[in-house]
């Protein structure tokens, strides 16, 4: 996958169209990531015992998957871009299409 955890992303599809977050979880083989602040569900919860702490119950918000075809990666300079790859000194690296550079 082209986005990694801790990527700033620009959500260009959907309800949340326009936000930027922090990516949280990267979930490969459903090619879909997990976006601090993005796609925000409510998911009732019993109260449970883990061991000495209580699990928080009643409703709480979720942050839920989406596909990483809406999300777009946050260059360092701060303009959205799309991601490929390339061999640069024999090692596989992101690059911009945009700005025409090396990311990572």
């Amino acid at each position: 996958m082209k986005i990694k955890k801790g990527d700033t992303v620009l959500v260009i599809a959907g309800d949340s169209k326009g936000k930027r977050g922090e990516v949280i979880k990267v979930l490969p083989k459903k090619n879909k990531v997990v976006v601090k602040g993005v796609n925000i569900a409510k998911k009732h919860a019993r109260p449970r015992q883990a061991g000495r702490r209580v699990a928080q119950a009643g409703l709480i918000e979720v942050e839920m998957p989406i596909d990483a075809s809406n999300v777009k990666l946050i260059a360092p300079n701060g303009t959205p871009t799309r991601v490929n790859y390339r061999f640069v000194d024999g090692r596989k690296v992101r690059y911009s299409n945009k700005l025409d550079e090396v990311l990572d």
